[in-house]
């Protein structure tokens, strides 16, 4: 099998940055949360999107994702709908 000089360029550039991020998640547990700034985590609803409805909030000042004091009326980029 032949390997072209783009496949071969493209295969190590995915392998360098599959490496990297093993690297970068090396270490950390399992349940690790993500900083607030990174999910663009406000203290104000979006609309009528706020953590209170979301199925990550927990009562009273908590999320799943996001580490750090949550608002129940706060939101960011993960809001999923809490469903009846």
């Amino acid at each position: 099998m032949t390997v072209t000089r783009r496949c071969f360029v493209n295969g190590s550039a995915a392998l360098a940055g599959g490496l990297g991020l093993a690297k970068l998640l090396a270490g950390r547990p399992a349940e690790a949360k993500i900083a607030p700034n990174l999910v663009a985590y406000q203290d104000t609803p979006s609309g009528d999107r706020n953590c209170a409805n979301c199925v990550l909030f927990e009562p009273p000042d908590a999320c799943k994702s996001v580490e750090g004091k949550i608002s129940p009326q706060g939101w960011c980029k993960l809001w999923l709908k809490k469903t009846t």
